[in-house]
Formats: structure tokens, C-alpha cells, sequence
């Protein structure tokens, strides 16, 4: 595992990208089975390939979605699991960056 660095993560995509990809992957096979796989995947391919995550400090990670989200999946945004599929993906992110850079609850 690569040692976080708060000032490399400015530019996560060189120093960071394979933990990015794993964060990201993890959160999505987590809820793979429990939701929808249309939803689950229309928010994958849609809106978080289009994500930013940002560290906040204190071990605290913050995923920024695009503009408007629910117009980049169409009609499935009108599904009843729409929000609380993107939500709990967005958590997990979160969860996982903290994870994955060793800040489990401790930081």
C-alpha cells in the first residue's frame, strides 16, 4: 500500500490511481446484488465515472458528483432505488478511501 500523502493527493491521478480504482470498484461489488443492476450500473457509468474525490482532512475523503446526475442516467433516474443507490455508493467510496489509506475510524 502506498503511504498517503495529503499534498500528493492534489494530483491523485498519478500518485493515487490505483487506490481510486479499488475504492470505487469495492464500493460498486458491495452493492452489486442488493440494488437494481440498471441503477447500479447507470450511476457507475454515468455519474461516478464522472466523480471527483477530494481529501478533506482528518481522514475524512468527500466524493463531488457531476451536475445534475439524475440527467445523465435518463430514465432511470425516476427508479424508486435511483437516490438511495447513489447515496449508499457515494458512502462507500468514502468508506473505502478511508480504508484503504489506513484512516478506519482511528484518524
Amino acid at each position: 500500500m502506498t503511504e498517503f500523502d495529503p499534498e500528493k493527493f492534489e494530483e491523485k491521478y498519478v500518485y493515487y490511481f490505483e487506490e481510486l480504482e479499488e475504492a470505487y470498484s469495492s464500493a460498486y461489488q458491495q452493492l452489486h446484488g442488493q440494488y437494481d443492476s440498471t441503477v447500479l450500473k447507470a450511476i457507475d457509468r454515468q455519474v461516478l465515472s464522472e466523480s471527483e474525490p477530494f481529501y478533506e482532512g482528518n481522514g475524512e475523503f468527500r466524493v463531488e458528483l457531476p451536475e445534475n446526475p439524475q440527467e445523465r442516467v435518463g430514465a432511470v433516474a425516476d427508479h424508486e432505488q435511483f437516490d438511495a443507490v447513489l447515496a449508499e455508493l457515494v458512502d462507500r467510496i468514502e468508506s473505502e478511501l478511508q480504508r484503504l489509506f489506513e484512516f478506519d475510524g482511528d484518524a
